[in-house]
């Protein structure tokens, strides 16, 4: 597959909340992007698999991806146990992807800081010559953590004002889980439809006025970044 940026998360709609901006921007500058949920969701209060997976693909339609799986990793087992590790070792050697895109490794939800620590693991696996799955050995040359619910300063902010209205759509698509159903209890829902917009728009306005611009979307990476030219750098200092 070689792709260029493959994006992993638990959940169907946690690509799409925390870098779907990113995806988009970069199908759009004609990347080959990705997303692989680890799950089905089969936990969650509302929706179904199946009504799940139709809302992922017509998301992963609004954001370009050329492809979009599910690792089949139970809900609520996400964790970085040896048998999920070989899984998706061997599925990054299928994909090959140069970026790799994972949560922060802190989170409310134990499925998503499982997610991060599973998905490293996965990436150092996948280049041992002698693991025992199939395909070449293969690393990803960079991995990236999405920040967007993390109480932390990001590395940096990547510009998705003109992503913005398209990245919506892609959230929404999942009605099932931000669309209360007629006579729900509006309080058993974690994050329902007007708390999920006003979210939506505080956070990517945060980081947008972070570097400048309307809205972005934030990313943590623990090696430091090369500058060949301090000149033409873009965000202003005072």
């Amino acid at each position: 597959m070689n792709l260029d940026v493959l994006a992993m998360a638990a959940h169907p709609d946690d690509v799409e909340l925390t870098c779907g901006g990113t995806l988009l921007k970069m199908a759009q500058r004609g990347y080959k992007t990705g997303i692989l949920d680890l799950t089905a969701g089969e936990m969650g209060t509302r929706g179904t698999p199946e009504i799940r997976a139709a809302e992922a693909a017509k998301a992963a339609k609004l954001l370009g991806v050329k492809w979009r799986g599910n690792l089949g990793v139970p809900d609520s087992d996400v964790q970085p146990s040896r048998q999920h590790k070989l899984r998706l070792a061997g599925m990054i050697r299928e994909l090959r992807p140069k970026t790799v895109l994972l949560p922060y490794w802190e989170a409310r939800h134990p499925d998503h800081y499982h997610a991060s620590t599973l998905g490293y693991e996965a990436c150092f696996l996948a280049g041992l010559k002698q693991l025992a799955v199939a395909g070449e050995p293969y690393r990803p040359f960079k991995i990236l953590y999405t920040t967007a619910f993390a109480e932390v300063r990001p590395t940096f902010v990547v510009d998705i004002t003109a992503q913005y209205a398209t990245r919506r759509k892609a959230i929404l698509a999942y009605g099932s889980q931000f669309r209360p159903r007629k006579n729900e209890n509006k309080a058993n829902v974690y994050l329902g439809l007007e708390q999920l917009e006003e979210e939506m728009n505080r956070l990517a306005r945060q980081s947008g006025h972070l570097i400048g611009v309307k809205y972005g979307e934030p990313f943590l990476m623990k090696e430091l970044a090369k500058v060949d030219d301090v000149v033409k750098m873009e965000v202003r200092s005072i």
